[in-house]
């Protein structure tokens, strides 16, 4: 086969600078998105501030009005950077769930672990029941993780049984949610009022409990998580082609698929558990970041953290804009926001199928 001419490969070198650049600019589209739309979860609430006071009080907060720095820093500023930072987490965990299971359905909520979570946080609530053991303050996340992380293992262990295919584990995982929410429904059934309140309230999903400290811990895990999927940016790349494909590449996929399996346990369960079950962000941002970007993961990876985070954080402002003085539990929104998108993909995989 005869080399391509100099003109030919000066064509296609320019055509690939000229996609990055593309993609590049896309992803600094998002960032500005994403800061327009933390401002603007800044803004709204009980008290309506202006933009340019808000983002005064947070470059300047010696400058403003004591009220405003108070609401702004001790109020409102850990609850919508929790919204930036859950929402990127649950879509990288999805994103990547949709990568090595090779399947667009793929999320913790569709697969369960958001369920798990939500029965492991119901058991503390209702009864007391400690699965780690921890300080009471934080009895019920770690109750939520225990579980998330429990059925997480679950899923990866059946996953290795000889002929299982990506949409058994799938539907592994839908079995899962009707158990988890089975055995929900029955701690409710035996829980007093008070504590079907605050069961109900926590399945719901609401950021209003975010502090420092908890704002932390997520942003920590996906400090740890993302270098190194950044790391395994082309190995996962590989893997979207099929499991013959990425080995021939050298890729040991037994191995990727368990690092990633782990690592997406952590980033879906530390959020679940500080925030309550919020389902659909782990399975519309990931899609969103593909239909925007690809499926090449140095550009999917952050795009899919972007996407996921202005998500939420939009999710946030429109949960508090539908009725003055009121804030709707995040997780209702994502979820109206969520099964259409759902829907949606699940027609166009009967189309494909046909």
């Amino acid at each position: 086969m005869s080399a391509l001419p100099l003109p030919a490969l000066a064509d296609k070198h320019s055509s690939y600078r000229r996609l990055i650049l593309r993609k590049q600019l896309l992803l600094v589209a998002l960032v500005a998105l994403l800061l327009f739309s933390l401002v603007l979860d800044l803004a709204i609430g009980p008290a309506n501030y202006g933009l340019g006071e808000v983002v005064q009080a947070l470059l300047a907060p010696d400058s403003v009005r004591l009220q405003a720095r108070v609401v702004m820093w001790d109020i409102r500023l850990p609850v919508a950077l929790m919204a930036i930072a859950v929402g990127a987490a649950l879509s990288v965990a999805g994103a990547q769930m949709q990568t090595i299971l090779n399947n667009p359905l793929a999320s913790p909520f569709t697969l369960g672990i958001s369920a798990a979570a939500s029965f492991g946080a119901a058991l503390g609530l209702a009864f007391g029941v400690k699965l780690l053991p921890v300080a009471v303050d934080y009895l019920v996340p770690a109750n939520a993780f225990a579980m998330a992380m429990l059925t997480a293992w679950l899923i990866h262990m059946l996953s290795l049984r000889r002929g299982v295919t990506a949409e058994t584990i799938v539907l592994l995982g839908i079995a899962l949610v009707f158990s988890f929410n089975a055995l929900l429904a029955l701690v409710q059934y035996f829980a007093s009022e008070q504590a079907v309140a605050a069961v109900v309230f926590w399945t719901m999903g609401s950021l209003t409990k975010a502090t420092w400290p908890k704002l932390g811990l997520t942003c920590l895990v996906i400090a740890i998580t993302l270098p190194i999927f950044a790391r395994r940016a082309w190995a996962l790349t590989a893997l979207r082609l099929g499991d013959d494909k990425a080995a021939s590449f050298g890729v040991n996929v037994q191995r990727l698929r368990l690092e990633t399996m782990v690592l997406v346990s952590l980033l879906a369960a530390i959020p679940v558990a500080f925030v309550g079950t919020i389902g659909f962000i782990g399975l519309v941002g990931p899609h969103i970041a593909r239909m925007l970007i690809g499926e090449d993961q140095r550009f999917f990876l952050p795009a899919s953290v972007l996407s996921g985070a202005l998500l939420l954080s939009l999710s946030s402002v429109v949960s508090k804009s539908l009725v003055d003085g009121a804030i709707f539990p995040i997780g209702v929104i994502t979820s109206l926001i969520g099964i259409p998108f759902f829907i949606a993909l699940i027609l166009g995989q009967t189309r494909r199928s046909w």
